[in-house]
């Protein structure tokens, strides 16, 4: 096994969570199903809506006579016990990914919670970064740049060192407007946008790696290293 060290990062990736890193398209579907069943309304009708408006948006369309922090508190008890009880899976590659980039080099940038985030990394074994920048870290979500500016400001570095992975055209609008490079993974057709784009995360496994070790004099190291703990993660796995 390689004695080299690596240098502190100067490239950054920040991650969506749902669709990018964890499949969770089921969970949300259900969900959605059950709480619209709390209000005797259509589940399919207030899935589909939900799909294209956050939570508060979503209540004013399909229950306007409704308290919409009644509705959000429903949401958030469903979306707890699904935490505690759904079943969950990982992306093909995230794991690998994740374990093989330095963990001082990446962080999460979500539309949830963080308390929910931490509960899905763990029931899907994936390594939990230091920084989150959630749902209540910002005023204004996605497409609004502040989530991924946020993340930049607490790794205190320019928007021209990250890399952005998103699946989803708001994350991919959100990064952009921060000024970071953007990738879109695990969708069949490019985001509008988008530097690059990838049908699958597994796809990007390799070009996200080599993002966080080039630009460094000492990059082929780098790389290696990276290399070497992908390698020994997969092997005790």
């Amino acid at each position: 096994m390689s004695t080299y060290q690596p240098p502190e990062p100067d490239r950054y990736v920040f991650f969506d969570v749902d669709g990018t890193l964890i499949d969770a398209l089921d969970n949300q579907r259900r969900v959605w199903r059950t709480w619209a069943a709390r209000y005797g309304l259509d589940p399919e009708e207030v899935y589909q809506v939900a799909l294209r408006t956050r939570p508060v948006e979503t209540f004013a369309i399909v229950t306007p006579d409704r308290d919409p922090h009644a509705c959000l508190a429903v949401l958030h008890e469903l979306e707890d016990e699904d935490v505690r009880s759904g079943v969950y899976t990982a992306f093909d590659g995230a794991s690998e990914l994740l374990h093989g980039l330095p963990p001082e080099s990446w962080a999460l940038v979500t539309s949830n919670y963080a308390h929910r985030v931490r509960g899905r990394f763990i029931r899907t074994r994936l390594p939990i970064p230091e920084v989150i920048v959630d749902a209540a870290a910002v005023e204004q979500g996605k497409p609004s740049p502040a989530p991924y500016l946020l993340a930049a400001e607490q790794f205190g570095v320019t928007p021209e060192h990250c890399l952005v992975v998103e699946d989803a055209p708001s994350g991919v609008q959100a990064g952009l407007r921060a000024g970071m490079t953007v990738w879109n993974v695990n969708t069949p057709v490019a985001a509008d946008g988008a530097h690059r784009h990838f049908e699958s995360l597994r796809d990007a496994v390799d070009d996200i790696l080599a993002f966080v070790s080039g630009g460094r004099p000492d990059g082929d190291e780098s790389r290696r290293f990276i290399k070497e703990r992908v390698t020994k993660y997969t092997e005790t796995t």
